[in-house]
């Protein structure tokens, strides 16, 4: 992986080779999307939509989603498109280069937003996104925002409320900041009376010195993490703290860009499996959850069963977090746990912790696929409706087909497969492990591990932006949008360490 020391050349070689990549798999990935759309003109549009299927009650509504570039809120769009609502799209769309949502079928209208910026706040945002609810008439915001514009979304809440009949998934500003910051939704959980890792806010290094110096010798170890966002010092939130030596742990803390402008936080490290989730709650009560196995940069998507053990523990701390959290409290909330085992009088013991709070949708609403997922989704979300003039009090005037009996929390289909991103798998599972073992760096098993679980992901996962029905995303993802940001780095000299295909972030360093 490249950092800010690796040379201009090695970052310009990285970009021209996935550029070329692209133009190399060009003619294959053609083939697969005329492919799909022969399949599609032979099955016909209600094999995908099942309009046979509706209530004779149902009430089509018109939806706005925003974030429709990353795959979260691109399936998310897909769902309300397949059970019969009108679907309007909107998103940033950095250096003039269209996102792939844009090119959805499930997108009936789509909109450019301007995107907070320093000079302007977010009142540009704010103003597009009222100026799309009012002009299409939009019933429900679904918002599906990256990790920069959070509060700015928590803000449109709020002004929307005010302003327009449409409702909002999506958490006011004080709580969106309170969740979103590392260390504030510590204490709040902490006020909750719910259980948290032992967490200091640092403002300079000689805090963080003072409470390393305090474990030197005993059992307690620390990570570092940045409380803002930091593309380039996320590569030292890896390190366990303090050290073997005191001259080793005072090196590290000595890089480290610590301020009362630029706070980090020092966490407890346990020891244990990672974890995240992801939930939708309307009015304090959980509507949709799934739990997952997770990692720093998680790009494989594979749900725990409902009944397992974690998946329920997780499950009632995320009820308990919105069930104490003050009336109202409506939006995605995604947690990251870690898991401690404990070995007590010859039994193991699980505890889990939350480490961080994302207080949007996560990456992992695309477990929720196929016609049934489609279906719950967009139960949970249309919930918030419930209570609206005309609607009697029955979200089902809001769905085109019967329910999944999953009781009052919508999961994952138990069939539903694992979700990879063939980009990313063709670079990190093939093309990387074929350098190393050309250059004598990793053995011929190795090479075979990487290569079958390749074809195993190609062969029985599915891929997380490609739908048969509405290919065109998937193909315009692999083959405009990330080779035109490709070549803005080029030309602009922006170095980056890394990119998360999903979601569409550079990680600059």
């Amino acid at each position: 992986m490249l950092d800010a020391d690796s040379s201009e050349l090695l970052h310009l070689a990285q970009n021209v080779s996935l550029i070329l990549l692209s133009v190399v798999l060009l003619p294959l990935s053609t083939a697969i999307l005329f492919l799909s759309y022969a399949v599609r003109l032979l099955l016909g549009e209600n094999a995908f939509r099942q309009h046979s299927q509706r209530s004779p009650n149902f009430q089509p509504k018109t939806i706005l989603v925003t974030g429709v570039g990353m795959a979260k809120g691109l399936r998310i769009a897909q769902a309300f498109y397949q059970t019969g609502h009108r679907v309007i799209g909107a998103d940033f769309e950095p250096n003039s280069i269209p996102v792939s949502g844009r090119f959805s079928r499930a997108i009936d209208k789509f909109y450019r937003v301007s995107k907070p910026s320093p000079q302007h706040g977010a009142a540009r945002y704010v103003r597009d996104l009222v100026y799309i609810v009012e002009k299409e008439e939009v019933d429900l915001w679904v918002s599906c925002s990256g990790v920069a514009s959070a509060a700015e979304d928590g803000q449109a809440r709020e002004l929307l409320g005010r302003k327009t009949s449409c409702k909002s998934i999506q958490f006011d500003v004080k709580t969106t900041e309170t969740l979103h910051e590392k260390d504030s939704f510590i204490e709040y959980t902490k006020s909750l009376g719910l259980p948290v890792p032992e967490t200091h806010q640092v403002v300079s290094r000689t805090a963080v010195l003072n409470v390393l110096n305090e474990a030197i010798g005993g059992k307690k170890k620390y990570i570092m993490k940045t409380i803002g966002v930091d593309d380039a010092s996320r590569a030292n939130t890896a390190t366990v703290l303090p050290k073997r030596t005191l001259s080793q742990t005072y090196g590290h803390v000595s890089k480290l860009s610590i301020s009362k402008s630029t706070p980090w936080v020092l966490q407890q490290y346990i020891k244990g499996e990672e974890y995240c989730t992801h939930s939708i709650v309307i009015d304090n009560k959980v509507k949709l959850f799934v739990a997952c196995p997770s990692s720093d940069l998680l790009m494989h998507y594979q749900a725990l069963p409902q009944d397992s053990g974690l998946s329920k523990a997780m499950l009632h701390f995320t009820e308990e977090f919105a069930h104490r959290s003050e009336s109202g409290f409506t939006g995605h909330l995604s947690f990251d746990f870690m898991v401690e085992e404990k070995v007590t009088e010859g039994c193991v013991q699980k505890n889990i912790y939350p480490i961080e709070c994302n207080p949007r949708a996560h990456t992992a609403v695309t477990l929720f696929s196929g016609t049934q997922g489609s279906i719950d989704m967009v139960k949970a979300y249309m919930s918030v409706l419930d209570s609206s003039p005309g609607s009697g009090g029955n979200g089902h005037l809001y769905l085109s087909y019967a329910l999944s009996d999953t009781g009052s929390v919508a999961y994952p289909q138990p069939t539903a497969p694992g979700y990879y991103w063939i980009g990313h798998d063709i670079v990190t599972l093939v093309l990387h492990p074929l350098l190393r073992i050309l250059t004598f760096r990793i053995g011929l098993w190795p090479f075979i591990h990487h290569v079958t679980t390749f074809l195993n992901h190609v062969l029985f996962w599915k891929e997380g932006t490609y739908e048969v029905w509405d290919p065109l995303p998937w193909w315009w993802l692999y083959h405009v949008y990330w080779p035109g940001h490709f070549w803005v780095c080029l030309r602009t000299g922006k170095k980056w360490s890394r990119v998360n295909v999903s979601t569409t972030k550079i990680f600059g360093c």
